[in-house]
């Protein structure tokens, strides 16, 4: 790790790869032999031109994904997608499903209410969100037009462990705080999308990937620049975009793939959790808040059930180093993120801290 570097466990805006960070330090004032910066060049110009493809390839290469999926880089970050997916893909029946496990997939569901009608098809929210719905809960309509899940629980540190059935039914699912973190079949999805401040490069900037027969009848108030089909057929440029994340998306999928791409970060991600996890389960003193069978291996949440004992334990961070380690305030407790760009080096000096917190306060 760089010197002066702390480890940083934020949610989101987060940690991205020292990598990377040098790389686009170093091209700061001549990006790729522009005599200028990246913030500073126009969208319209030969070098973005070649960024913005490149981060596209880039993309398609380490998800492996379909020729017959766009990729698109919209503004307005995930939220913008609550209110534009609707729009896009809601057009037919007017209906959709909405599979309830955590705050943004109840968001998104409550923004898709202001454009058709959204079903609730389950919810685990009178548990607190501490697991992921079943298949067997599921209650789908028939004539939906989309069936929406949000596939990783930033705040409450759950995770789909499985592929819902939904038929003929296109399944959409929001990977802010999971996408780049593992292998997924893009096949089995009509729609993923991501906000791109967990995994992927700095906030403001939404990624789409959409099969191509979803789109093309969006709803006449739809804004042009959410409008999936224009925004295809303009590669993404009907105005200026967010070039400095888009730079970065391209910056970040060549540091995977140079890793040995998702297979490897999948190796990654779990080793790191499973350091977390299993000094968890080997006492007492902290409780994981998820159910075992559901838990994230990006965004671990844990307790101590002493609500002064965890303020005590965040405060006490910044002394070895560690920074965002405060809960969600609607879980409360510890929320450890562990994406692609945090070492192993961090989550083991974590579990080396709780266990000297847990035994000066037994």
């Amino acid at each position: 790790m760089i010197e002066g570097r702390i480890y940083n466990f934020s949610a989101g805006p987060s940690i991205l790869p020292e990598e990377v960070l040098l790389k686009a330090q170093k091209e700061l004032l001549n990006c790729e032999g522009s005599g200028m910066s990246v913030l500073e060049m126009s969208h319209r110009s030969k070098v973005f031109d070649d960024i913005i493809k490149a981060a596209e390839a880039n993309l398609r290469k380490v998800m492996e994904i379909p020729d017959n999926y766009k990729v698109l880089f919209l503004q307005g970050g995930a939220s913008g997608v609550f209110a534009s997916l609707p729009m896009n893909l809601g057009n037919k029946n007017k209906k959709a499903d909405y599979i309830v496990s955590g705050n943004f997939s109840e968001t998104a569901f409550k923004e898709a209410k202001k454009y058709l009608d959204a079903r609730e098809a389950a919810s685990t929210k009178d548990e607190n969100f501490v697991r992921i719905p079943s298949q067997e809960e599921l209650q789908l309509s028939p004539d939906a037009d989309y069936v929406h899940i949000c596939w990783n629980n930033t705040i409450f540190g759950t995770k789909f462990q499985y592929i819902p059935d939904t038929g003929d039914i296109p399944l959409v699912a929001d990977m802010s705080s999971s996408i780049l973190s593992e292998p997924v079949d893009v096949s089995k999805f009509g729609m993923i999308y991501a906000g791109v401040q967990k995994n992927m490069a700095p906030a403001g900037l939404a990624i789409v990937i959409v099969r191509e027969d979803l789109i093309g009848n969006a709803m006449s108030i739809t804004p042009k620049i959410w409008d999936y089909k224009l925004m295809a057929d303009k590669d993404s440029m009907i105005n200026t975009p967010p070039c400095f994340p888009i730079y970065f998306v391209k910056l970040v999928t060549e540091y995977i793939l140079a890793q040995g791409g998702l297979a490897e970060m999948k190796r990654r991600n779990e080793e790191k959790a499973a350091i977390l996890y299993d000094y968890l389960d080997s006492q007492d003193f902290y409780k994981a808040a998820a159910v075992k069978e559901d838990r994230s291996i990006m965004n671990v949440t844990f307790r101590t059930g002493d609500e002064e004992l965890d303020k005590e334990f965040v405060k006490g961070q910044a002394a070895y180093g560690f920074s965002n380690l405060k809960g969600h305030r609607l879980v409360g407790g510890m929320r450890a993120s562990i994406y692609n760009a945090m070492p192993k080096e961090g989550v083991a000096a974590l579990v080396e801290y709780m266990k000297e917190f847990a035994k000066s306060h037994s």
